[in-house]
């Protein structure tokens, strides 16, 4: 395909989308939810169709260089069909946003100011090779009636054409705009470069992977752009922490999946609780192999320790590495955080309510946990039902984007004849 040939491609795919958006106003929200109830039942029933797609993209893994997790983020089976099929369903009992009144007032001359939720309108979304993001970007996109361009991975080239052209046949049979979900047909790279120039037709890009993509995507982009950049996560044990909470804690932040974006990066410990927790911490993590690198307190305490540079401190490692932090009080702790932080997801474990207190308030990332892992920084754990990504950006959507996170609001305003 000549460049020529590929901007019109990029530019017919994003008009179709537009129309697609402006139907999609005119659909029921009864009318969506058959379509994520019905698109789930098919999804089940065609199971063999997207299986003999992802084992085409499995088969093809090797050249692309994937690792043995990678290629396991890829498969499917039946069991992972049905968990898609299962976001799905889980969209479909979502209570709409469309319409749905944010405030209202009435003015002194009679007239009434509603404020009213409404579709973002086309989203173009770049995201990993996983497949079960391609049903659950189309699903909320939908839900919340916008269109959405989706650019997934090559790797999942296959397994994501199976899932789209499933969703969009039955969109179709609903009486929805088969174009309000549209998978981009051509590898081409340099096709991202010619939707990111179509702010026209797109409102806003969603990019979703390494932070390569997401910089590309920011500096092109000439709509609005959703996104974070990367996941420097930290965990703080206060000095007032109950330590068999925080051992949990910590080592589930670090090791339940260590490649993912609210894996804890960063560890921050009081002084008064080092020296009784960090032996403990460190033969809980043996099993997962962590290297723990650490400041010159730490090192004190613990020989096995590796000394931390400030590259240390604000590096996103996703993978069994993690810095450490020796603090003498929780304003050096909050300092600390907010510094090197990316403003993605942070922790603190204390029994102290004005501790944990001042923490949510001074920290400046787009999720606080209290005696939580910040592995909770997720759609489908804050009840979204799923999310498109997570924000750490402070304008219009931040932390995971759901449903909401894709309307915006416009003014409705009601009178009766009044003239200024």
């Amino acid at each position: 395909m000549t460049s020529q040939d590929l901007s019109r491609y990029c530019e017919d795919v994003a008009k179709r989308a537009k129309l697609a958006a402006a139907a999609l106003v005119q659909v029921s929200d009864s009318a969506k939810n058959m379509w994520l109830k019905k698109s789930a039942e098919r999804l089940r029933q065609q199971s063999d169709v997207i299986l003999q797609a992802n084992e085409k993209d499995i088969q093809a893994a090797p050249e692309f260089g994937l690792t043995d997790a990678q290629i396991d983020r890829l498969r499917l089976n039946s069991e992972r069909i049905d968990s898609i099929a299962g976001a799905l369903e889980q969209i479909a009992m979502l209570p709409s946003p469309i319409g749905r009144i944010i405030d209202s007032s009435v003015r002194p001359n009679g007239l009434r100011i509603d404020k009213v939720r409404v579709p973002l309108g086309v989203v173009f979304f770049i995201y990993e090779s996983r497949p079960n993001v391609t049903a659950d970007a189309a699903a909320i996109c939908m839900k919340s009636g916008n269109a959405v361009i989706l650019r997934g991975g090559k790797e999942a080239a296959h397994s994501s054409q199976a899932i789209v052209d499933i969703l969009a046949q039955v969109a179709t049979e609903c009486g929805l705009p088969a174009d309000a979900v549209q998978l981009v047909a051509t590898r081409d790279r340099a096709a991202v470069g010619h939707f990111l120039k179509l702010d026209q037709c797109i409102d806003v890009a969603i990019p979703r992977g390494g932070e390569g993509l997401i910089r590309r995507v920011t500096s092109e982009a000439t709509m609005p752009v959703i996104k974070h950049f990367d996941g420097n996560c930290h965990v703080y044990v206060d000095a007032a922490a109950d330590l068999d909470k925080a051992l949990q804690i910590v080592v589930n932040s670090k090791c339940q999946r260590m490649g993912v974006c609210n894996a804890a990066e960063s560890l921050v410990l009081h002084q008064a609780i080092a020296a009784a927790f960090l032996p403990k911490l460190a033969e809980a993590f043996q099993p997962f192999q962590i290297e723990m690198r650490g400041d010159a307190a730490a090192r004190t305490i613990l020989d096995s320790i590796q000394p931390a540079t400030d590259e240390d401190f604000a590096a996103e490692y996703l993978g069994p590495i993690i810095s450490i932090k020796i603090v003498s009080s929780l304003d050096e702790a909050i300092n600390h955080i907010n510094h090197y932080s990316s403003g993605h997801t942070e922790a603190i474990v204390t029994n102290d309510l004005q501790a944990s207190q001042q923490f949510t308030n001074r920290i400046d990332s787009s999720a606080v946990m209290v005696n939580a892992s910040t592995r909770f920084n997720d759609g489908g754990e804050f009840g979204l039902g799923a999310e498109i990504g997570i924000s750490t950006d402070k304008f219009h959507a931040r932390g995971p984007c759901g449903i909401d996170e894709l309307t915006s609001y416009k003014y409705v305003v009601h009178g009766d004849g009044q003239i200024r």
